[in-house]
């Protein structure tokens, strides 16, 4: 993260710092209080079909956990692989997906909001992934009791990544 950086690590720190201890944006707390959830899992796929969501919950969900999602065919394969998967098929239902399954849809709502107000709709499809990460990092500990903590445990997951140059972030070659 601090590779051939030109701000020196105090300034990082303080950055951080500062990152962590901002309050725009959806409130964690009041978001779990809706939700009721432990953890989040968020990463954009490319598309709807099984190919692609199967192998994200393979990735993020420890096997034998219980998966619940809506009625969509593309999660068919999860008892095979080892998780109890509970589908709820809305059309069946007779009831509304935001009704039938009110946690996904106020988490997409509340990211939407997010998205929109704290980066003022200036999020670009390139750079989705890193808001996503974001997200779910402030998600996860909402609930922590130590600020100091989450100080901590950002460094550590900065320190544990493989550095990533400016140009490979932007996309761009500014040597020109």
């Amino acid at each position: 993260m601090f590779d051939r950086t030109r701000m020196p690590l105090q300034t990082w720190y303080a950055a951080i710092c500062f990152l962590m201890s901002q309050k725009d944006g959806a409130s964690a707390l009041g978001l779990q209080r809706v939700l009721g959830f432990g953890r989040l899992r968020m990463r954009r796929v490319a598309d709807a079909s099984g190919d692609s969501l199967v192998p994200f919950v393979c990735d993020v969900v420890e096997k034998g956990s219980e998966i619940l999602t809506d009625g969509w065919g593309g999660y068919k394969r999860l008892p095979q692989l080892g998780y109890t998967h509970k589908p709820t098929v809305s059309s069946s239902s007779g009831d509304p997906a935001h009704v039938s399954m009110p946690a996904v849809h106020r988490v997409a709502a509340l990211l939407k909001r997010w998205l929109l107000s704290t980066h003022q709709g200036a999020v670009s499809a390139k750079h989705l992934d890193y808001y996503l990460d974001e997200y779910t990092f402030r998600f996860n500990r909402r609930s922590a009791r130590s600020r100091g903590l989450l100080f901590y445990r950002l460094l550590q997951q900065a320190a544990n990544t493989a550095p990533v140059s400016f140009c490979k972030i932007v996309g761009e070659d500014h040597n020109g």
